[in-house]
C-alpha cells in the first residue's frame, strides 16, 4: 500500500471535499528530493491509514492544481482540512520530523 495518486480531475473530490484531513505531496519525477521522500510519504500512508489520508500529485502531469495552489518549490507537502491549507512543509524531511509536524493533525 502506498499514497494514492490524485490528478487535476480528482483533486477537488479527493482532497478539498474530503471529510478527513489530507496530506498532499506535490512532486515531480525529475526532482531528486521528491524521489527521496517518496518512500517516506508511502510509509506515512500506511502508518497513518484511518487517521490521515495521504495522496501525491505530480505537478508536471497536473499543472492546473500546481498553479492553483502556487506550488513554486518541490517537494511541497500541504495539509488540507475542510478544503483549506492548514500547514505547509517545503523540502524533503526525514520520517520522524514529518511525524512530529503532522502530530497535531492526526486523529
Amino acid at each position: 500500500m502506498s499514497a494514492r495518486h490524485v490528478t487535476d480531475a480528482t483533486f477537488e473530490s479527493e482532497v478539498l471535499d474530503n471529510e478527513r484531513t489530507v496530506l498532499v505531496d506535490f512532486w515531480a519525477e525529475w526532482c531528486p528530493p521528491c524521489r527521496a521522500i517518496g518512500p517516506v510519504i508511502d510509509g506515512l500512508a500506511v502508518d497513518l491509514a484511518g487517521k490521515l489520508d495521504v495522496v501525491k500529485i505530480n505537478i508536471d502531469d497536473n499543472p492546473k492544481t500546481a498553479a492553483r495552489f502556487q506550488i513554486t518549490s518541490i517537494p511541497a507537502l500541504k495539509v488540507y482540512r475542510g478544503g483549506e491549507v492548514v500547514k505547509t512543509i517545503i523540502g524533503a524531511r526525514k520520517k520522524p520530523e514529518l511525524e512530529a509536524q503532522l502530530a497535531a493533525f492526526i486523529r
